[in-house]
């Protein structure tokens, strides 16, 4: 018989929630986790997880909380699935120039670097930003016409969602989605070749 198992992530931090919901998943054969969170964020996260790894997911809000269903064995494309159609190379951006030298010039850099990318035929599986890294991501980025771009290729454009809130950006967002350790993890093992930018 299929099992019910509640877990309640009210008031943990990203990523927490994710990896609680992961934990009972891999508990059962079979069946349903419902996980409670109490804030958006937490919400869209632990439904992205769900839906990469192949589940099916319904969401409630009762008296203030999200009550996310997951049912294992549920129908959606899997993570797996979704990397083979992916070019191999994951760029991991971790700074908003390029290079350890002349701001300015490593800004320079930068742009061309994002120029290229986003003329190749064959663009980037995914760019994963970090630490100021994000900023390329947000209003006033040199580079935001080009990732944009990029995105409309179907590259990934994943911003970390605690670099986001470090910095005061969440709000500034243009490109792309937020995303949390977890998930910018999986496609770094997932991938066989990641390049990390910095």
């Amino acid at each position: 018989m299929p099992e019910i198992k509640k877990v309640d992530c009210r008031g943990l931090a990203c990523p927490r929630p994710v990896i609680e919901t992961k934990k009972a998943l891999e508990s059962m054969d079979r069946g349903t986790v419902i996980t409670v969170v109490d804030n958006d964020t937490a919400r869209e996260n632990v439904t992205l997880f769900a839906r990469n790894t192949g589940h099916g997911v319904e969401v409630e809000k009762i008296n203030g909380n999200y009550h996310i269903a997951i049912t294992k064995g549920g129908t959606g494309e899997t993570r797996n699935e979704q990397i083979k159609e992916l070019t191999p190379a994951v760029y991991l951006v971790t700074s908003s120039q390029l290079g350890q030298g002349s701001p300015d010039l490593g800004q320079v850099l930068m742009k061309s670097l994002m120029v290229t990318l986003s003329e190749m035929d064959r663009p980037p599986g995914a760019l994963l930003f970090l630490n100021t890294g994000v900023m390329l991501t947000c209003q006033g980025s040199p580079v935001l016409e080009q990732i944009k771009i990029l995105a409309s290729k179907g590259v990934e454009i994943i911003s970390c969602g605690t670099c986001l809130e470090y910095y005061k950006l969440k709000d500034k967002l243009e490109a792309g989605r937020v995303g949390n350790m977890m998930e910018i993890n999986g496609f770094m093992t997932d991938s066989t070749k990641v390049i990390t930018i910095s």
